[in-house]
């Protein structure tokens, strides 16, 4: 049954069928019906942003008129999220933005999130790839549905989300070589991490971040109480003398500002994970993070790694536009 929700668009506009399930296939033929027919641009432009061959959108485009998928309309329900798709990757100059519908900003993001996320890195991953990982529940999640570094000290406190066990669920899901840091992710001073990285061997395990294929990121937010905090990695008073100097959360424990800047505070000279510069060296970084608490401090992440891919959730994509 045609779904009677669809919204009118201008002459060359396009129709998307109910589907209750839908599949990767299903929606690249619609995003490229979207990039084709409602924006304008041609099959070549169209094969650039979908990184495929003009061959292959005459053949998506083909195949979404034979399947009815091409008509009058657009359903609003599949169209709403990849207008807001295009227009993050539009905001920041991001290649790919895969957003998870939701439906109340009550709910907790992190399952739609690590669902669509699980299956982008599943086709993502292949063999001889040099991966980089962090930390955080989105990415933990994901997990369920090489040579993987970590990018990140431990945390001994944390079992379910330390850095050091996501790494090597993550190398031992794909059959790879784990390179785990063996320290503390925060460090009681600048000597000490000095010493960590120039004597103990910590700094061989970065420089293998060098030339990344991909380094797979989640952001932290500061306002709430999050593991970092809760666990007493981070006090109470350095928390609230971060915010008072800027930052709204972290990435891979470097505290950064709405801005995009690294906020002057005497816990980044501590961190011991792999630095900004050299993090974005990796060819692709995929930032995958949702959730009201995190807006702040994705909005910065944006603007200071400048992630290839980002896989977040409808409601939190429209709050960082509404902040651009």
């Amino acid at each position: 049954m045609t779904d009677t929700s669809s919204i009118h668009q201008t002459d060359n506009t396009i129709i998307e069928r109910h589907n209750s399930s839908i599949d990767p296939s299903r929606k690249m033929r619609v995003r490229a019906a979207w990039l084709y027919y409602v924006e304008g641009l041609t099959q070549q432009a169209t094969a650039k942003l979908l990184k495929i061959n003009r061959v292959q959108v005459t053949r998506l485009l083909a195949e979404a008129r034979k399947r009815g998928e091409v008509d009058i309309r657009i359903n609003a329900s599949i169209s709403s999220i990849i207008e807001v798709e295009r227009a993050v990757e539009h905001a920041f100059g991001i290649a790919k933005v895969i957003i998870a519908p939701m439906a109340s900003e009550e709910l907790d993001p992190t399952k739609a999130i690590a669902s669509i996320a699980g299956q982008f890195i599943s086709n993502y991953v292949q063999s001889d790839m040099k991966i980089g990982v962090g930390w955080g529940r989105n990415l933990y999640s994901t997990l369920p549905h090489i040579r993987v570094i970590s990018l990140l000290g431990g945390i001994s406190q944390a079992k379910r989300f330390n850095p050091a066990e996501f790494a090597w669920q993550f190398t031992e899901l794909f059959n790879g070589e784990g390179y785990l840091v063996p320290a503390p992710a925060l460090v009681d001073s600048a000597e000490t991490k000095h010493a960590l990285l120039e004597h103990c061997g910590i700094n061989q395990i970065f420089e293998l971040a060098d030339d990344l294929d991909v380094a797979f990121l989640s952001a932290g937010g500061i306002e709430g109480i999050t593991t970092s905090y809760r666990l007493g990695h981070v006090s109470e008073a350095e928390r609230q003398s971060l915010i008072a100097a800027g930052a709204v959360g972290d990435l891979l424990y470097n505290f950064i500002s709405e801005d995009g800047d690294l906020v002057d505070h005497n816990v980044n000279t501590r961190v011991i994970s792999i630095g900004i510069d050299r993090l974005k060296n990796a060819k692709d970084r995929i930032l995958i993070s949702g959730g009201k608490e995190k807006v702040k401090v994705l909005l910065g992440c944006l603007r200071l790694v400048k992630p290839t891919v980002f896989i977040t959730d409808e409601i939190t994509a429209k709050a960082i536009l509404s902040l651009k």
